[in-house]
């Protein structure tokens, strides 16, 4: 257990909030008397062993498959991902090698997955991420080999600050945040599927929080999502301070839009989605238009490209909801590195995160891009909604230009993302071929840092309050005031309500996030100036670490 010297642990804030609960620690393992006896028993031919573990994968991704139904937004995709891993052909074809060399089934599943992990990690980025999902899925499958439960998150009754090493998308998808109002886990970065879904349930949630799995079960503690600690020790004003914050909480949640400061400088406030069942979820809140449709993530577990007119049906369940009310932002495929698809993905990379990647795969496969535009261009004509259509991992230019070309051929808004530090310094040029600009502050910062956005260990440097990224977004922001042309933000950055004035300061000028954030960033914008807001920006860019920012800017904020 934590000692008495180390009362407040500190770890990287990914959701703001201050909340006063106990600790429930989850430790999701299968019974490994249970194991050991399903070992000792055994299998008469490796063609039967193999056969229960293709049973026991079939159920386990049938049930990611079914709590992916019932969920929406990054939730739903996290949970399809998952689903699309169980079943994956290498996974078993690993499984079935250590049974042909005579291990137990247990044994083989363990170093199949194992050999897969040491992969992902290998990989870095949101791959690694995926490491957690293969754990997941490994302790599930064996869960039905042994005859036993489905390991999951017990929650107890009451109010309670969920606690682990780490957290599956199977575990946090279905999570109620009346009950579990904080998160902390002691790996994952503030990009990881946690993260994520915490954003979405909109409860504070803290990532690499060394020890937290050692604080004994039903201690009462003080999560501050802002301040990135868990006080372990409380002081007397720790219930007032979460009774205001809860106030607070509450206070944003009455916040109608539209996004603006007190002084009425407009900032457009946008939403993140992934299919047409989050697109409609959203377009039902307070959100005025899509800044980020990741339409890689509808195609993840296709073998094979899908048609023109199969893409179209997609894309146009995205597109209605906003018919009329705003525009839709559409990224082309953002596949490679940590999103690999099957009909799209280069294969055996060394360094994939820097490899063919985004825009790139159109180099040697210009047809997949075209059929794609051509069936964005059918979704928007047949829904009518204003559509802009951008590209992923631009780099020069020339790549630019090329893009816009094809955009504007098929009657669309062409712009590109600005995640390579290069696109940031070219920004001004970038704006004399295409209409608009959006930056992913998640590649952005681990490219300008150079550090693997998903390592507990470097959140430090992977933190979008780090100045040279802020720079340059600053650099990127003044290209699009220069040019009269929209700049935004549609990295997990525009989630951060402090960080919301540093980047409208900075001369952003609209924030793409999952929903359930809008109204926090919202009230934050509307109870500050446009004048505060610079003053925001130059104190930020002026600190010399993350937290000397969003000390500096709280202060001067309120």
């Amino acid at each position: 257990m934590v000692t008495s010297h180390s009362s407040v642990l500190s770890g990287t804030p990914v959701v703001p909030g201050i909340v006063l609960a106990p600790v429930h620690v989850v430790r999701t393992e299968v019974d490994p008397l249970a194991l050991a006896a399903f070992e000792r028993r055994g299998f008469e031919h490796p063609e039967d062993a193999l056969a229960a573990y293709a049973a026991a994968a079939t159920a386990v991704a049938d049930g990611y498959a079914r709590r992916a139904e019932t969920a929406s937004g990054a939730a739903a995709s996290v949970l399809s991902a998952s689903a699309g891993l169980a079943r994956d052909k290498g996974l078993r074809v690993a499984v079935e090698k250590h049974l042909r060399a005579g291990e137990g089934l247990v044994a083989s599943v363990g170093a199949a997955v194992e050999q897969f992990a040491t992969l992902f990690s290998g990989m870095g980025g949101l791959m690694a991420e995926r490491v957690t999902d293969l754990r997941d899925i490994e302790r599930r499958v064996l869960a039905h080999l042994a005859g036993e439960p489905e390991p999951g998150v017990d929650v107890p009754e009451g109010t309670s600050v969920l606690v682990a090493a780490d957290l599956a998308p199977s575990d946090t998808a279905a999570l109620d945040p009346a009950r579990v109002v904080a998160l902390v886990t002691e790996r994952g970065g503030p990009t990881s599927h946690t993260a994520i879904i915490a954003r979405q349930l909109g409860i504070p949630c803290l990532v690499g929080v060394a020890g937290a799995t050692g604080i004994a079960p039903g201690t009462l503690v003080l999560v501050d999502g802002q301040a990135g600690i868990v006080d372990l020790e409380p002081g007397p004003d720790a219930a007032a301070h979460a009774e205001a914050d809860l106030a607070r909480r509450q206070a944003i949640a009455a916040w109608t839009g539209p996004g603006r400061t007190a002084d009425g400088h407009p900032v457009a406030l946008l939403a993140n989605v992934a299919d047409g069942s989050s697109a409609r979820d959203a377009a039902a809140g307070q959100v005025e238009g899509v800044g980020l449709f990741r339409t890689e993530l509808c195609f993840l577990d296709r073998r094979e490209e899908p048609t023109v007119a199969e893409q179209a049906d997609v894309y146009a369940e995205v597109l209605a909801p906003f018919a009329g009310r705003g525009h839709v932002v559409v990224r082309t495929l953002d596949a490679g590195s940590d999103k690999p698809i099957a009909f799209a993905t280069h294969e055996g990379e060394e360094n994939p995160a820097l490899g063919v990647r985004g825009l790139r795969l159109a180099a040697d496969n210009p047809g997949l891009l075209e059929r794609q535009l051509d069936a964005i261009a059918i979704a928007a004509e047949r829904t009518g909604a204003e559509t802009w259509v951008m590209a992923p991992m631009v780099a020069t230019v020339q790549e630019a230009a090329d893009f816009a070309a094809l955009v504007r051929a098929r009657g669309l808004k062409p712009g590109v993302m600005v995640e390579v530090p290069a696109a940031a310094l070219m920004a001004h040029r970038m704006l004399e071929v295409v209409d608009f600009l959006s930056i992913g502050t998640n590649d952005l910062t681990q490219y300008a840092m150079a550090a693997d956005r998903l390592a507990a260990d470097l959140a430090h440097l992977t933190d979008p309050w780090q100045s040279a990224v802020l720079q340059l977004i600053a650099i990127t922001a003044e290209a699009g005031r220069t040019a009269g042309k929209p700049v935004g933000i549609c990295g997990e950055a525009a989630a951060d309500p402090l960080l919301a004035p540093v980047l409208v300061g900075l001369g952003i000028t609209s924030l793409s996030m999952a929903p359930a954030a809008v109204p926090a960033v919202g009230a934050r914008l509307g109870s500050v100036t446009a004048g505060l807001c610079d003053e925001a920006a130059e104190a930020a860019l002026g600190a010399l670490s993350p937290a000397e920012g969003r000390e500096a800017v709280a202060k001067l904020l309120g």
